[in-house]
């Protein structure tokens, strides 16, 4: 299955197109099977399993690091099993070292999900959107980056790198980041917590012809109370975006009506 869906989600990405007339592959969060089913049926063309939300739906917990590989391929296997679109997975910091970060591909592979992302934060870890989060070095990111692709048995499985270096070290820091990342072979940059249009607009630049060697895919994640405005798909559309993530909007949803 992990072929299928990989190829699948890279497609899907592809189909976003270029230029402001983009349209961004919009990806939806889902806690559980269920969710998924309910997803799918809406309409949705990809998934996403949320560090945040596995912590907090299926085990009562905040997202400061505290749930391991078990706890998410657990969820991500059942949402793998219920629904047939390719799915995103959170998988933090890798779980640990080198050889961690490649058990958990290879499980993720087995597991028959599409992509993972990948960040640079410590391993005490805590939510994008918070303050006080601290983030490792590019080096250090960057090998994490290669045992993830070492590790990669599917050649089509997503290997995307997230960095919360914008709100940490700045935009040229990010910059750099983002092109170590996709030097590293990253497939795609999920650029987290942007507070501004131009900030995609600078990320899509600085990672596509003429300026870079290839066309590096640009995830905006789009949560509520974050520390990125909702922007709407149009609006990152035309600054490149190829990807707009949703990852808890149902799940907040779901909880405010059974208040």
């Amino acid at each position: 299955m992990s072929h299928t869906s990989g190829t699948l989600f890279r497609k899907l990405v592809s189909e976003a197109g270029s230029g402001p007339s983009r349209k961004p592959l919009q990806v939806l969060g889902a806690i559980n099977p269920f969710c998924a089913q309910l997803a799918e049926h809406a309409g949705a063309k990809a998934l996403y399993l949320s560090g945040s939300g596995v912590a907090t739906a299926s085990h009562g917990l905040p997202d400061l690091g505290i749930t391991d590989l078990h706890d998410v391929i657990q969820d991500a296997s059942r949402i793998t099993s219920a629904s047939k679109l390719p799915l995103l997975v959170d998988i933090d910091t890798g779980f640990g070292s080198a050889f961690n970060i490649a058990r958990t591909i290879r499980e993720m592979e087995r597991a028959g999900v599409a992509a993972i992302h990948l960040e640079d934060q410590v391993q005490a870890k805590r939510c994008g959107h918070r303050p006080g989060k601290q983030i490792v070095t590019k080096d250090e990111m960057v090998d994490r980056i290669k045992c993830a692709i070492d590790a990669r048995t599917d050649p089509s499985f997503v290997i995307m790198a997230r960095t919360d270096s914008l709100a940490v070290e700045g935009l040229e820091s990010a910059i750099a980041r983002e092109r170590a990342y996709a030097d590293a072979g990253a497939d795609m940059i999920f650029a987290e917590a942007c507070y501004q249009l131009t900030d995609y607009k600078t990320f899509v630049e600085a990672l596509s012809p003429p300026n870079y060697s290839r066309d590096v895919p640009i995830l905006a994640n789009i949560t509520e109370f974050g520390q990125t405005p909702m922007f709407t798909v149009e609006e990152l559309g035309r600054v490149g975006v190829s990807m707009v993530l949703y990852p808890l909007s149902a799940f907040r949803s779901m909880a405010q009506a059974a208040l």
